[in-house]
């Protein structure tokens, strides 16, 4: 989740007909039917280029297994979220389906804290993070933004999307926040680990003594959203897609109001180990493919974020 103007389902490929097609390849051979087990193998090749073409950019133990294992925050809508049925919908699960079309592969997500995706990747419980994950040096060198000292080994980014931060308000009551300053005196919810609450620490330094931000820090912003909903706090701060999906939707728009602009505008990015390249360099071609084909766009617009909408993948682009 990310840190001034714009700003955090599987696709399955089945693997059915070319294990039929080695199978009867295997058969041919045996039987001395070599002319036909090289056309038959051929057709197998070609086929796998077609429904995913760029299938062999990926590292082989991934291909063998035919799943990308995506550590995510499944309750940030509207970019991952569980829909009524309990399924996971929003813009990075559908980014993940497009992206697993052009490697033929299925993106699995699996719902963790924010704040423990990073250290779930490290252990290679996952194969990437993707999850509103703003792409920050810090984050690339493994460095505690809070204390400045390194704790890990960092990683790289595949960067998607632009945002910026957002601060919103119980509807018709603004408090008189227009700016971060205005937040001094203030309580101000959010979810932990976030750019949001990197910076309301930062300005909490600027504000007099006597007018303190009053921050509570939630696994989820959801609970965030509840806990202003009822009256516990002045004010809230999240990524502005999901910000701004808050106002439209909670109580049927009734509930929330956006204040002020949004600030620290900067790339989400998609988590991969930096002793990974082969598997990060194979998401920015598929990234990148899916830009060019218009999907990537189809997305956009589905979700109303077409602000924030990149032309080409980047690599590492957080500052």
């Amino acid at each position: 989740m990310t840190a001034s103007s714009t700003r955090r389902t599987t696709a399955a490929h089945s693997r059915t007909a070319a294990v039929g097609a080695i199978a009867v390849a295997g058969a041919l051979l045996l039987t001395g039917c070599g002319d036909q087990t090289e056309k038959s193998d051929s057709g197998s090749d070609n086929q796998s280029a077609v429904s995913a073409p760029l299938a062999d950019k990926l590292p082989q133990a991934i291909r063998d297994k035919g799943v990308i294992k995506v550590g995510s925050d499944i309750a940030y809508a509207p970019v991952e979220f569980k829909d009524k049925s309990g399924e996971t919908v929003g813009i990075d699960p559908d980014l993940a389906n497009a992206m697993g079309k052009q490697l033929g592969v299925t993106f699995e997500f699996e719902n963790g804290t924010f704040d423990t995706l990073i250290t779930g990747l490290r252990s290679k419980r996952y194969d990437i993070a993707m999850s509103a994950m703003t792409d920050t040096k810090d984050r690339q060198e493994g460095i505690d933004s809070e204390t400045g000292k390194k704790v890990g080994q960092g990683v790289d980014f595949v960067d998607y999307f632009t945002a910026g931060v957002s601060i919103y308000t119980k509807k018709g009551d603004d408090q008189g926040i227009k700016t971060w300053s205005d937040l001094c005196g203030k309580k101000l919810v959010l979810q932990r680990g976030t750019v949001s609450e990197d910076l309301a620490k930062a300005e909490n330094e600027k504000c007099p003594a006597g007018k303190k931000i009053a921050m509570e820090a939630f696994d989820n912003d959801q609970q965030a959203q509840t806990r202003l909903r009822a009256g516990g706090a002045d004010a809230g701060s999240s990524d502005f897609p999901v910000a701004a999906y808050a106002v439209k939707t909670s109580g049927g728009g009734n509930d929330f109001q956006l204040v002020g602009e949004q600030v620290e505008a900067a790339p989400y990015g998609i988590a991969v180990s930096k002793d990974n390249t082969q598997l990060r360099d194979a998401l920015k071609a598929a990234l990148d493919a899916v830009i060019a084909n218009g999907e990537y766009k189809k997305i956009m617009d589905k979700w109303g974020v077409a602000e924030g909408a990149v032309t080409e993948a980047t690599i590492n682009g957080g500052k």
